[in-house]
């Protein structure tokens, strides 16, 4: 009987350890091992064929034993605005989506990465909350996303990708194991050496995974959604709060940053007359009192049913000076790519 793809077991579950094992019981030099790991994890191998470097019998006998599941484009859309849109088809048929957003005037290109087909936490604004959790992605999957969203921004822009945001589909810290050892091929000099300083995970705050992540010692920046600087607005917007209050979330960020001395922000949506006003600036500028941090303003994007507006850009522009004048750094995002549904909040494979 031969095997089906999925009846195999993906080879990029496996460790370099692992890997080893199973060449020496395939009476295969160990070293092979350390070929075939890189070209999975530095040259972003999709099929065993491109691995010109082994022989055909042996490409053979990994093919018959083993499957590579790579993610799979099923869609791009382009935004007027140069921002690019990906969907992904999964090897068990579920969707995702990724968005490369390119500022060529700041040098920058970013990639929005999911972590989760859907999402558990049912914020109101959100569109992919809307969507039900139906599993984790594995490490390799969201390796992929960085990987062919890369080669995207290569072919458009002539220019690889600079920073790498954990903001996409899903919670990250809810897929912890994963989204770690995603970063792990992402960075280590056997993958794609990409540097930690360039990558953000961004949570809606799930206090005892922050200090997890300090206790881990990882090296890469931090992003709380935070969107109401009290409790009471918090609770309406975002249920994770009713568990993981402000005090709470506060403990566990400072705990953050004196183990790591990474970099925190907070992403701020302003909504009409709900949390921008100029005591809701002066709410957010006492959360900012206790350790370095920087704020990023971001404008809302709209979604079906959901019962908020945006904030003027005057209303804005005032609760932004409001900070600065307290002496916080302060970042107004304008939205990127909302005439293809890719702007924050909106991905929700429409």
């Amino acid at each position: 009987m031969t095997l089906t793809d999925t009846d195999k077991a993906d080879i990029r579950q496996l460790s370099l350890k692992e890997l080893q094992e199973v060449f020496l019981g395939m009476d295969e030099k160990k070293f092979r091992a350390k070929q075939v790991y890189e070209w999975l994890w530095k040259k972003g191998a999709r099929t065993f064929t491109e691995m010109t470097n082994l022989s055909k019998g042996l490409r053979e006998k990994l093919e018959a034993r083993f499957a590579i599941n790579a993610i799979i484009t099923d869609e791009v859309q382009h935004s007027e605005d140069g921002t690019i849109k990906s969907r992904f088809r999964l090897h068990d048929g579920h969707l995702i989506e990724s968005v490369l957003i390119p500022v060529p005037a700041d040098n920058r290109y970013t990639v929005c990465v999911s972590s989760q087909v859907g999402c558990s936490l049912s914020c109101t604004f959100c569109a992919t909350g809307r969507m039900k959790r139906l599993r984790n992605l594995d490490a390799a999957e969201i390796y992929d996303q960085v990987v062919m969203v890369n080669q995207q921004c290569e072919a458009h822009f002539g220019h690889p990708l600079t920073n790498i945001v954990y903001m996409g589909m899903g919670e990250p810290l809810l897929a912890y194991k994963n989204v770690l050892e995603s970063i792990d091929r992402i960075t280590n000099e056997d993958g794609l050496n990409m540097s930690p300083r360039r990558i953000t995970i961004s949570t809606a705050g799930i206090a005892k995974m922050i200090k997890r992540l300090a206790e881990d010692a990882v090296k890469v920046n931090l992003a709380l959604s935070l969107h109401a600087a009290d409790d009471t607005k918090r609770n309406e917007i975002m249920p994770i709060n009713e568990q993981n209050n402000l005090e709470t979330l506060m403990e566990a960020l400072q705990y953050y940053y004196q183990q790591t001395r990474n970099r925190i922000s907070y992403e701020y949506i302003t909504f009409q007359d709900f949390n921008d006003t100029l005591e809701d600036a002066d709410r957010l500028a006492r959360l900012c009192r206790n350790f370095p941090v920087r704020v990023n303003i971001i404008e809302y994007n709209p979604i079906d049913g959901a019962p908020f507006r945006k904030s003027t850009e005057h209303r804005i522009d005032d609760f932004a000076r409001h900070l600065r004048d307290q002496g916080i750094m302060v970042t107004v995002r304008r939205s990127r790519g909302k005439d293809i549904d890719a702007a924050c909040g909106q991905l929700a494979n429409k």
